[in-house]
């Protein structure tokens, strides 16, 4: 049998399916450069199910892959030529990833058409780019005003062991059971298993609505395909307005053991969490590790208070087996924000309250210059020390599995990074440990993206 589907046609069945010609005519108009992107990403879509995150390997193993855009009175169709045969059941196009591949047409092609080329979107301060990422988050559907605090986001790599992705999944099931919605990185591993198990969860409730909601960004979902148990798709511009699309939806977040972009993620959310300005807004969190394997957040937490001090250490609680104690925590921190919600007259959908330093609100470009240029020294404020470690993980993820981080180490050799000897040695021992732990690279042997120095 072929591993490839020659052709198939499909409409949409929820994003994008009632249009207006002139609509259908700027999808028609798009740019080169935004057709590669959504080419890149709905092949990626249609790659569901993958156990490799090389965007390369992708990309050249479907070189004759082609979509192309259909305008009719009756609304857009995706004609879809020598697709992955796996998103496909005798012929026919699996319905949730046909679904999520029109998610990727709202957010590549339509959000950047309707917005971003018609000036719709200040990005030049702080409150327009938070503005910017309600309003994708809206134009996607998955911030409605009906709905109450409900949602968890879980955070965790995608290159975990059998033992660390059964305890996500462990946790995700009492989730489930309590009621809770889901929302990751919307990819395998630690994203995947939460999302599983509370699907088992909410079907043994009774619930048919469970919410599933994956978050990702052009740059990492050929990497980390998304998982088909996601029902609410978006695809944010960039790394840093995902990171805002979490911390903004989120009621709970639960973080599982990974690697560098699960550090990437925590130390964001810690630089958000100790700014003096959120002192008084709830934002629960939780590390959550299985019994036999506590030795990531160890690390993790030693790390940050050695880099942060103590008083970092009390914005997070961390639990290690007990997979009954983390959701009812979790469950438990979302009645808080509720309530805090209600009495600050909050919106239960997005927090618009949280201040997010606008240091971290704009892209980080990890080339050798920007990486070479992160202050990585205890004399710089903690709040500037999270951001550059932040800004330091992120260049490492994209070294090892983004397509513009790989190209540039393969032109210009590994990152450079500076800082003082203690911190440089911290992070150090830190990297090495999820080197030696597989958790950098799902197959083959790593070869680190990074030189640390002092």
């Amino acid at each position: 049998m072929s591993d490839k589907i020659k052709y198939a046609s499909v409409r949409p069945t929820r994003s994008m399916n009632l249009l207006s010609h002139r609509e259908m005519e700027s999808l028609m108009d798009s740019h080169p450069e935004v057709h590669r992107l959504f080419r890149e990403c709905a092949l990626a879509v249609l790659n569901a199910g993958s156990e490799d995150d090389d965007p390369e390997l992708l990309l050249n193993s479907f070189k004759d892959f082609s979509i192309e855009l259909s305008p009719q009175s009756r609304g857009v169709k995706l004609e879809v030529r020598n697709a992955p045969a796996s998103a496909f059941v005798d012929g026919v196009m699996i319905r949730g990833i046909q679904d999520q591949l029109f998610d990727v047409l709202r957010d590549i092609v339509f959000t950047h058409n309707k917005l971003s080329e018609h000036g719709n979107f200040d990005l030049s301060n702080a409150e327009g780019i938070s503005d910017a990422v309600f309003r994708i988050l809206r134009n996607a559907g998955v911030v409605k005003p009906e709905r109450i605090p409900n949602l968890v986001i879980c955070w965790g790599g995608h290159s975990i062991d059998r033992l660390e992705y059964d305890y996500s999944k462990k946790v995700g099931y009492q989730m489930g059971l309590r009621g809770l919605d889901v929302g990751t990185g919307c990819g395998i591993g630690a994203m995947k298993g939460p999302m599983k198990g509370a699907a088992v969860g909410h079907a043994k409730q009774q619930m048919h609505n469970g919410r599933y909601v994956g978050i990702t960004e052009p740059g990492i979902i050929a990497s980390e395909s998304p998982n088909p148990i996601v029902n609410e798709l978006v695809i944010l511009p960039d790394i840093e307005k995902r990171l805002e699309a979490f911390v903004r939806m989120a009621h709970c977040i639960i973080v599982f053991p990974g690697g560098a972009g699960t550090a990437e993620e925590v130390m964001y959310l810690l630089g958000i969490l100790m700014h003096p300005d959120n002192r008084d807004i709830e934002v629960p969190l939780i590390f959550a590790a299985p019994e036999e394997k506590p030795e990531y957040f160890a690390d993790l937490d030693h790390f940050i208070r050695f880099t942060l001090g103590d008083d970092a250490a009390k914005y997070y609680e961390i639990i290690t087996g007990q997979p009954e104690q983390v959701a009812r925590l979790s469950k438990q921190g979302v009645e808080r924000v509720k309530r805090q919600r209600r009495r600050s007259h909050e919106s239960y959908v997005y927090n618009w309250q949280l201040v997010i330093p606008e240091s971290m609100q704009q892209p980080f470009i990890p080339s050798h210059e920007n990486m070479a240029a992160l202050a990585l020294n205890k004399d710089v404020p903690a709040h500037e020390l999270v951001a550059n470690m932040r800004s330091a993980f992120s260049g490492i993820v994209a070294g090892n599995v983004k397509p513009f981080g790989i190209e540039q180490i393969r032109e210009h050799g590994p990152y450079q990074l500076k800082g003082d000897a203690e911190i440089m040695q911290a992070m150090d021992a830190l990297l090495r440990g999820f080197v030696s732990a597989g958790r950098m690279k799902l197959k083959g042997e790593y070869t680190p993206c990074y030189e640390l120095s002092h």
